[in-house]
């Protein structure tokens, strides 16, 4: 988890390849830079970032960009995605500690 002055893409799983492979059409493809996704330690911020900017296109924190139109539209009542996972994440810590 990213601190102080970092950012969380400093983190990603992905940060040290070629982003244009991030920008892949097609389901073999597109599962291919997903699994990619699978494990990274800044994901949710990865998917935030995308939901709370609405960015059209690529895999995000191991989404497409079809998954996340698919997600904003079942969810049009969340304004942020970051505290919505935030508050989530802190939920679950603290039901883990009871």
């Amino acid at each position: 988890m990213p601190s102080g002055e970092e950012h969380w893409s400093e983190h990603a799983a992905c940060r040290k390849g070629d982003p244009e492979e991030l920008f892949v059409q097609g389901n073999a493809q597109q599962s291919r830079v997903k699994a990619m996704c699978t494990g990274c330690p800044v994901r949710t911020e990865c998917l935030a970032e995308a939901l709370d900017h609405r960015i059209e296109f690529g895999v995000w924190g191991g989404m497409t960009e079809r998954e996340r139109r698919a997600l904003l539209r079942r969810r049009p009542d969340v304004v942020s995605w970051r505290q919505l996972f935030d508050d989530a994440r802190r939920t679950q810590g603290q039901s883990r500690a009871s």
